[in-house]
């Protein structure tokens, strides 16, 4: 942590550069606004010289003029006053566009910028969501990246048109009389030394507050949608305390920001106060001393001095922050260049992009780790013809999944190859390959929409009359029309409205419907009753017949009927053959099957037992 406060004090222009490269499309915009803040810098201090101007040129020489003259002043002062506001719509009317113009930007910006950073997102490999909690993600891509817009309309462009005012002013002052803008300044030392403290005690706060409420969406995030198993382990005063700690910390870090400005405000009014006594008491001390007719002309100067100090005040209280807004844009810049940075995505993508998988599938020596050097997959080499149905069984982390998300590139493998059709995978259209694979997980993910979106995945080019079609192939057409609203009821986030079973039948039809190549079912049937297991086993049988499948189970009497079974156990292939010659082996196979007959035995007895006891 320390380190980091470290490091973001250090002004990282190779950083704001790259932000602002997000800006070239609208760069006419860019100078529309750096050309307005000029304007603004000039028309500042313009209005207080030309109220010196008809203080020291007109009202004070008609005080004792004769009548004639006394209009021609009266005229010239309407006229000067005309002028002001005349200038003061104008300088509206700019820092209106100037402020319009700079929100724009910035919005427009982060509109690009997210849309860069998600679509990067969706490409990364899925071991950095193994690594990376979705809360962090989820605020890299909204918090992170709504703070980039404060760099354009609370940041650099701002902090420019304010340096110009105060520049401007400055000069207009010194011109005036060098020796009062001194005397006026002599306190800024204490706001210099008052905006280096607060500028750096408001980054500390921020970056702290930044890591809070990273750490807040993250602990959120995975609590609600665990929330079932915090609920039946009663766990709900755990983790009320554990959140309560990490909002406790971001409330502790915002308060330490609002300390550092309940501090340097009324530091400011201080000074500002200080100056204009200063002004005051050099006035004073100079009308005892100067003739009557200069003693008059004093007065147009205090007046002006008093508005340039106002003027110069007023960026002056807000530009330490804005500096501190900059520097928390380009710590959020950072942190979402560092996820755009980030090259865990798929390396390269082939071109061959054939009309249709046929479905043979090669591995050659394939060896995985998800980290390091610790293997998940050592060695594995198999084959599988086009229209052959292969098997994998083994014990829970053998490395069953871990081969079909090799096979759909979501991992990458550290030795070995593996093809399809005789093509190696990394040669593919990432889009061909993936969608000539149909996949049915375990873990059924439904997204919040109706039952169409679910299985077209929202797309277009799928009429409903084919998922109906696909529905009825699997004989759960029924089921769905039995749902308010049928094919558009809304199933809730992570179909939460409908029962495991109800998922994963969904998600059947999902991947039928692609006619894919190359079929994938892992541990399809795990999640459903009896009954909906003989409809998928139905649908199973007539769509396999032709077409290459992987089946992933845990129960053996579900794989009979494929031609190749493989043994998998501590990520190495222990047998391959089919159901038969396995059993004739009395091999790895051979023990899993009569473990699960046995356990399967065991459990009649154990229900024919309670049945008896309760007659």
């Amino acid at each position: 942590m320390a380190d980091e406060i470290k490091k973001r004090k250090i002004f990282d222009f190779g950083l704001l550069k790259r932000v602002f490269r997000y800006a070239a499309p609208y760069k006419t915009r860019l100078y529309i606004s750096i050309v307005l803040s000029i304007l603004l810098a000039i028309l500042s201090p313009l209005r207080p010289f030309l109220i010196q101007v008809t203080v020291n040129g007109y009202i004070k020489n008609g005080v004792n003029a004769d009548l004639g003259v006394k209009n021609k002043i009266i005229e010239m002062v309407i006229l000067l006053t005309v002028l002001q506001i005349g200038l003061l719509l104008i300088e509206t009317v700019f820092r209106f566009y100037f402020s319009f113009i700079t929100a724009w930007l910035g919005q427009t910006v982060v509109k690009d910028l997210r849309v860069a950073v998600y679509k990067h997102v969706l490409g990364l490999n899925l071991s950095q969501y193994d690594k990376t909690p979705i809360g962090t993600l989820t605020t890299r891509t909204i918090n992170d990246i709504e703070a980039i817009n404060d760099i354009f309309s609370d940041g650099l462009i701002p902090i420019i048109s304010d340096l110009l005012s105060i520049l401007s002013i400055l000069l207009f002052m010194f011109i005036t009389d060098w020796k009062l803008t001194l005397i006026c300044l002599a306190p800024f030392p204490l706001l210099i030394a008052a905006t280096y403290f607060f500028k750096e005690s408001v980054n500390k706060s921020f970056i702290r507050v930044r890591n809070a409420v990273a750490a807040l969406n993250a602990f959120v995030q995975e609590h609600i949608t665990g929330m079932q198993i915090v609920q039946a382990f009663s766990g709900e005063e755990r983790e009320s305390e554990k959140f309560k700690k990490i909002n406790r910390e971001h409330r502790n870090a915002n308060i330490h920001a609002i300390f550092a400005y309940s501090v340097f405000f009324p530091i400011v009014e201080i000074v500002l106060a200080v100056s204009t006594g200063l002004l005051v008491w050099w006035g004073a001390s100079q009308v005892m001393h100067l003739p009557e007719k200069q003693a008059g002309e004093l007065t147009g100067k205090v007046i002006a001095f008093f508005l340039y100090l106002n003027l110069l005040f007023r960026p002056l209280r807000v530009i330490a922050d804005k500096f501190n807004v900059l520097q928390m844009g380009m710590v959020a810049s950072e942190r979402v260049f560092r996820v755009l940075d980030n090259d865990d995505a798929v390396k390269s993508e082939g071109v061959y992009a054939p009309e249709r998988i046929k479905g043979k599938i090669e591995f050659n020596h394939v060896s995985f780790a998800y980290v390091d050097s610790r293997y998940v997959l050592k060695d594995i080499s198999f084959l599988v013809e086009p229209g052959e149905t292969l098997a994998i069984v083994g014990h829970t982390g053998s490395g069953k999944t871990s081969i079909i998300s090799l096979l759909n590139r979501l991992y990458h493998i550290q030795k070995g190859e593996i093809k399809i059709d005789d093509v190696l995978i990394e040669d593919y259209k990432l889009d061909i390959l993936r969608s000539g694979i149909g996949v049915v997980l375990q873990d059924v993910f439904l997204f919040s929409g109706s039952v169409l979106d679910n299985i077209t995945l929202r797309n277009k080019e799928i009429p409903e009359e084919r998922v109906i079609e696909a529905a009825k192939l699997i004989g759960v057409h029924d089921f769905i029309m039995k749902l308010p609203g049928g094919y558009h009821y809304n199933v809730m986030e992570r179909g939460s409205s409908l029962s495991l079973g109800q998922r994963q039948l969904l998600s059947f039809i999902r991947a039928l419907l692609y006619n894919p190549g190359i079929l994938i079912l892992d541990e399809a049937t795990s999640s459903v009753d009896t009954e909906s297991e003989m409809l998928i086993q139905h649908a199973i049988d007539t769509l396999i017949a032709g077409r290459t499948s992987i089946v992933i189970a845990h129960r053996l009497s579900t794989i009979r009927k494929a031609q190749k079974i493989m043994v998998l156990d501590k990520g190495e292939i222990k047998e391959i053959g089919s159901h038969d010659e396995l059993m004739a082996h009395r091999g790895f196979y051979y023990k899993l099957h009569q473990m699960q007959f046995e356990s399967r035995i065991n459990g009649l007895e154990r229900i024919s037992r309670i049945v008896d006891d309760g007659v």
